[in-house]
């Protein structure tokens, strides 16, 4: 799925914080452990104190920055060349999709870390995937994620798989400002916990966007994007697939249910799935037994 070269994304609120604020083509890469990725990437929750390279935030972080802002990101030419344009560019279409989805909807800030910044969930730095920090209602991206999934996990992580993680994070921002969260607090781990149904009610939401992502347009009536090809869905589900609880322990050569977090890879797949076909109405994980999950 690429962006309609002409759709206006100027309006993005994005911003980047960290080392260096310059727009690049691809991002670095970077070289994750096995239990930083288990638990940071797409945990959607606050990281704080499940891994030494996280701290609270003292508010004097050596490489802290108010933020450069996106204003080089217009087109959907723009997005479609710089993934840190494509991620703002996701941004303002996330925000048209929930806006009428949701009663006085109000935007998560959307923050792409380079290097590190400092959060209200601690420091959001390059050892960490995507996460939403509740505390300050933030989402922040280090685009290099995508190259860690691709070299050590043999993802295509391409430009579907990049929206459907964007859109997850999105989710559990729509759960944390209608109730979702405080409804179905954390319980522990386990395959039936609240925790996975969180992750899958998550998946669900970014698959309902995407499904009706191309109904969206800009204020000149141009489609964001432009409809998925079967190869590009492909790509978003092998994504889901390599977060799977079960596929990141196979790595470890142990597989724990009891220990999962955000589900395993079948129902990761399938929950996108349904979200996508199905739509937003679909979406209510924590309603159904633990065999329908």
């Amino acid at each position: 799925m690429t962006f309609n070269p002409n759709a206006d994304i100027s309006g993005n609120r994005t911003s980047k914080r960290g080392r260096n604020t310059a727009i690049v083509g691809g991002g670095g890469v970077g070289i994750v452990g096995l239990l930083i990725f288990l638990i940071g990437p797409l945990l959607g929750v606050d990281v704080t104190g499940l891994m030494g390279g996280i701290t609270p935030d003292d508010g004097g972080g050596q490489n802290q920055s108010s933020g450069t802002s996106m204003s080089q990101c217009d087109t959907g030419e723009d997005a479609n060349t710089h993934i840190d344009c494509r991620m703002a560019g996701a941004q303002v279409v996330l925000d048209d999709y929930w806006a009428q989805k949701v009663d006085g909807y109000e935007p998560p800030a959307m923050t792409l870390v380079d290097g590190q910044t400092p959060t209200a969930c601690g420091t959001a730095s390059n050892q960490v995937g995507p996460f939403y920090c509740p505390a300050d209602q933030g989402v922040y991206i280090d685009p290099s994620f995508f190259d860690i999934l691709r070299q050590q996990y043999g993802a295509s992580a391409d430009e579907l798989a990049q929206l459907y993680i964007v859109g997850h994070e999105w989710g559990h921002h729509i759960q944390n400002i209608t109730g979702v969260m405080r409804e179905h607090p954390n319980n522990g781990t386990g395959p039936e916990s609240n925790g996975v149904r969180t992750e899958l009610q998550a998946d669900c939401y970014a698959g309902a966007w995407l499904g009706k992502v191309t109904t969206l347009t800009d204020d000149n009536g141009t489609p964001y994007l432009e409809e998925p090809s079967k190869e590009q869905l492909d790509d978003a589900l092998n994504a889901a697939f390599v977060v799977g609880d079960d596929h990141i322990q196979e790595q470890s050569g142990f597989v724990n249910p009891e220990s999962f977090t955000h589900g395993s890879s079948e129902q990761r797949q399938k929950w996108f799935t349904t979200g996508y076909n199905e739509g937003l109405n679909s979406c209510d994980t924590f309603a159904v037994s633990g065999n329908q999950l």
